[in-house]
């Protein structure tokens, strides 16, 4: 029986493919893995049953990483589970700054108890919120993967010009983008060229304050700047200074801050990004087989600390082992393995930066004994028999 501790709450429908093999509840003790989705873990002390942790979204800024990682236990996401409802929102956002809509709501609202004054004082305060369509402007999209490839797409079906910038854009991304879509040459290009300007890159420590005074300095007067990714990637200070001199004439962000609240200009949606039925279902969905399809066979997909490796099941006896990324391992494991008489039938080995991850199948049994000789190889952080 695996246990699974859910540390918030996770659609019914992800949970439901859970088989009878699992347990899974808030506060279970000794669990083997762990769904989570915005519940800050970094303070948390993680019992070493843990092997891994499955977030129900994107982003994993909530979740210790380099804790997780000299443990060996691994961190996987749900990259494009909820990438619809954010380009929806994403969207909404463009045309929201572009009509002025969010204040013709607020001033709407306050002419209550006006009576029948209100058709007119309508009628006559509606000029002030004339604003611009976005069909024939340029939108520029910074990241192209699964969230902002569909946020160009669906942009260049509005009429839009839009340009993309990825120094990583994958051949699955490049094979879902519209032919429209124009690869800007330069960052500095696309900042320089677009009317409204769409965050879609992860924050990391090589991204944080990624839009910063010099970034804001070559955009065009009156961008609009839309962050649906993380907060973190635009420094604040520079925003508001480049909001006050005109060159950012709105800025939406779904991760607003008390500073970024009381600033003017700005759109703050309160983290509705991923907040749709659809959306928090496919996240959990995934997030559930990705953990089952590790704690049953070893296999990760869409881990942040570890690499992609995968291995058909053989019907052969199998054993998993994570160690730091250094030479020699692999003859090691292997050659404790054929002093043991264990042929190999089947194996794959990954790295990912400092990590390794090895699935090897065998022909026989694995005893404990010799379990315990692969631990106590320098390197080697974690071993699991299946």
């Amino acid at each position: 029986m695996y246990r699974i501790d859910l540390l918030n709450k996770i659609s019914k429908k992800g949970l439901s493919v859970f088989t009878d093999k699992y347990e899974y509840h808030a506060d279970i003790s000794d669990p083997d893995g762990i769904m989570v989705r915005s519940k800050e873990m970094k303070d948390m002390t993680l019992p070493s049953s843990v092997k891994a942790i499955a977030r129900a979204g994107a982003g994993v800024n909530n979740i210790p990483i380099d804790k997780c990682s000299e443990k060996g236990i691994v961190v996987f996401n749900t990259p494009g589970a909820n990438a619809n409802g954010v380009k929806e929102l994403v969207i909404l956002g463009m045309i929201l700054a572009a009509r002025h809509v969010a204040d013709g709501i607020i001033w709407a609202k306050g002419l209550v108890g006006q009576g029948d004054k209100v058709p007119d004082l309508i009628e006559k305060g509606k000029a002030q919120f004339v604003g611009t369509e976005i069909q024939g402007k340029t939108l520029g999209v910074v990241g192209l993967g699964a969230i902002g490839t569909m946020v160009a797409n669906a942009a260049e079906a509005l009429g839009m010009e839009v340009m993309g910038y990825d120094p990583f854009l994958s051949i699955e991304a490049a094979w879902r983008l519209s032919r429209n879509i124009k690869k800007a040459p330069s960052l500095e290009r696309l900042l320089s060229s677009s009317d409204y300007i769409t965050l879609h890159v992860p924050q990391n420590k090589g991204t944080k304050g990624f839009i910063s005074s010099d970034k804001l300095a070559v955009m065009k007067k009156g961008v609009v700047l839309l962050n649906f990714a993380r907060g973190g990637l635009v420094d604040t200070a520079a925003l508001k200074k480049a909001i006050a001199d005109g060159i950012v004439s709105c800025y939406v962000t779904d991760f607003p801050d008390e500073e970024v609240i009381k600033t003017d200009k700005v759109i703050a949606i309160p983290h509705l990004g991923a907040s749709t039925e659809e959306s928090e279902e496919n996240c959990a969905i995934m997030a559930a087989l990705q953990l089952m399809d590790f704690l049953e066979n070893g296999n990760i997909k869409n881990s942040v600390n570890f690499p992609e490796c995968f291995l058909d099941r053989s019907g052969k006896k199998r054993i998993t082992i994570s160690n730091q990324n250094t030479p020699g391992m692999i003859e090691k494991i292997t050659g404790l393995l054929a002093e043991n008489n264990l042929n190999i039938a089947d194996m794959i080995n990954k790295s990912k930066g400092n990590l390794a991850y090895n699935i090897i199948d065998l022909e026989g049994d694995i005893g404990e004994d010799l379990v315990g000789k692969i631990k106590t190889i320098e390197g080697v952080i974690n071993v699991r028999v299946l």
